[in-house]
């Protein structure tokens, strides 16, 4: 049995500490950027300037002591919680935020496992950890993100399906069916994809059938050279696409599965979709209803012939697997960047079905996760069940009526990371948006509107274009505004640009927080369903790569 990585009297401690940081300074992560000039958010909750923000947290090339300036806040209270004013809820002391951010971060609370601990722990060789990675450029066939986690989470599935004796992996929210093939091809496991999107599910069924035609290949090359290892083999890979046909060299080297199935993924990720019926030819058209034909024959369930048995459905932790996988045995259970409440179902499937051993769970769009004890939102999911919220899970936090709130959800997806080595934020989109909202309180009286502009910022040229295009989004005349008028409202606002980019700032500094609350909940579900049992909050990932870098990992005692 593998030790507990932290005991629940302990994993208590940790979260009551990080809810007592949040419950000072979630004001910050729950301001709407959007409403940052209508409603004064930087007078409301900071109270020193900008530039101090902006220089404590480096943004102009270095980080200064605390003791060396001026804190323009320190009149209005000499002491601070968190580095906010206890009377006024606005922050005086940036210094003494960042160090508490820091503090309350999951790297910083002693709660993780790396994730050759993990494997370490599972049984893996240390010498082994870091050879499965073959000698490629990701970019050539997958981007580089998701080649890292594809590579990295198989590895610790396979070993989870070792240690449990099985061979069965069920991948909810499987969408495209990367990590499914590769557990397929590369360990040799028996996956059944589970996506509630048909497109997905469809996208899934064609890259299994080049992964077949592959995989007969690659037997084929693997064969000839161990004939005739003294001389260099090459197997000619004829792969079908829509309209025309291309060949691949594949060369054996020392991961040759690995390299067949990123050979694959590369040709799906240079094509745009499938051709639409009208532009093929009728021989291709027989050629697709034959497909069907013999894929309908087969059975939606049969994977003896498969590389994966994708499969179309919506899953909750009330989903019988069996209904929907007949050959279903002991399994292990897994979820890459499932979205919103799909991952605490995940988790609660886990602890509810008996035949699901191990789970390995990677979450994401917290924004989208459903809060029970959330004020706005309770009657609005009134259609949720008792105890089918996403958040929180855990008794401990129920028994608190804890909510994070939706804009804090939304700051939780940031990536701290990322933005210190310079991929930030786009600020100019979000400054833009405030402004827009100035406009439309002042000349269309509209304090909230019921609409959303979405993504024009990545199709306009000037914000006298944006904000054109987003009036006619919002289905408002645009022409009782000059041009003149609306550059006005730019130009006004300007100067208050360090405003909202110091601010979009703070809100990355407690993104970790917030995010880690989250799970460090679902961490306490699974040790309340099981203390005894094996569960952990692993770092599967590289977070500059993927920024949702944390997995849940459980084993049934």
């Amino acid at each position: 049995m593998i030790p507990p990585s932290i005991d629940l009297m302990e994993l208590h401690q940790r979260i009551n500490e990080v809810t007592r940081f949040l419950a000072a300074t979630l004001s910050i992560a729950n301001a709407h950027t959007v409403e940052f000039y209508t409603h004064d958010v930087w007078s409301r909750f900071v109270a020193v300037t900008p530039e101090e923000v902006l220089t404590a947290i480096g943004v102009d090339g270095h980080q200064r002591e605390p003791g060396l300036q001026k804190q323009s806040g320190a009149t209005e209270q000499s002491k601070s919680t968190f580095g906010f004013c206890p009377d006024t809820n606005r922050l005086v002391d940036v210094h003494e935020l960042l160090r508490e951010a820091k503090a309350h971060s999951l790297p910083a609370l002693g709660v993780c496992l790396s994730r050759d601990e993990l494997l370490e722990a599972l049984g893996h060789k240390s010498s082994e950890l870091g050879a499965e990675t073959g000698s490629y450029e990701p970019d050539e066939f997958m981007n580089a993100k998701k080649s890292h986690e594809v590579q990295s989470m198989a590895k610790v599935v396979d070993c989870l399906a070792k240690h449990c004796r099985v061979k069965q992996v069920i991948d909810v929210g499987s969408g495209k069916g990367y990590l499914s093939s590769f557990l397929s091809l590369q360990h040799g496991l028996r996956v059944f994809g589970i996506d509630s999107s048909s497109t997905n599910t469809h996208g899934a069924q064609e890259r299994n059938r080049k992964l077949k035609k592959f995989s007969k290949a690659y037997q084929k090359c693997r064969n000839a050279s161990r004939e005739k290892q003294e001389k260099p083999v090459v197997a000619d890979i004829q792969v079908a696409k829509d309209k025309d046909a291309s060949r691949e060299l594949l060369t054996p080297d020392p991961n040759p599965i690995e390299d067949l199935f990123l050979n694959v993924m590369s040709l799906d990720a240079t094509q745009s979709g499938r051709a639409s019926p009208s532009s093929l030819t009728d021989e291709e058209r027989q050629r697709r209803k034959r497909e069907n034909l013999e894929r309908k024959a087969r059975g939606r369930n049969s994977v003896t012939d498969a590389v994966f048995s994708p499969l179309t459905s919506y899953v909750t932790a009330h989903t019988e697997l069996r209904e929907l996988i007949g050959e279903l045995e002991h399994a292990v259970l897994v979820g890459l960047h499932t979205c919103g409440d799909l991952a605490p179902s995940t988790l609660r499937m886990f602890t509810a079905k008996a035949e699901l051993l191990a789970v390995c769970s990677v979450g994401c769009c917290y924004n989208k996760l459903s809060e029970e004890f959330e004020p706005l939102t309770e009657s609005a999911c009134a259609e949720f069940s008792h105890g089918a919220f996403g958040f929180p899970l855990s008794q401990h936090l129920r028994r608190h009526s804890w909510f994070c709130g939706r804009n804090a959800r939304m700051s939780a997806c940031l990536a701290l990371e990322r933005v210190t080595v310079g991929h930030g934020i786009q600020m100019e989109s979000l400054f833009y948006r405030a402004v827009l909202h100035v406009i439309l309180r002042d000349r269309y009286r509209a304090h909230k509107s019921e609409k959303r502009v979405g993504n024009v910022y990545a199709k306009v040229r000037s914000f006298v274009d944006y904000v054109r295009r987003a009036l006619r989004k919002l289905d408002l005349d645009d022409s009782q505004l000059s041009d003149d008028d609306i550059q006005r409202y730019h130009d006004a606002h300007l100067p208050r640009w360090p405003e909202i980019h110091a601010f979009n700032l703070l809100k990355v500094t407690l993104a970790p927080c917030i995010e880690g609350l989250i799970l460090l909940d679902r961490l306490c579900y699974l040790k309340e369903e099981d203390e005894r049992a094996f569960s952990a909050l692993v770092q599967l990932f590289d977070p500059l790569l993927s920024p949702r870098c944390y997995a849940l990992v459980a084993l049934k005692a």
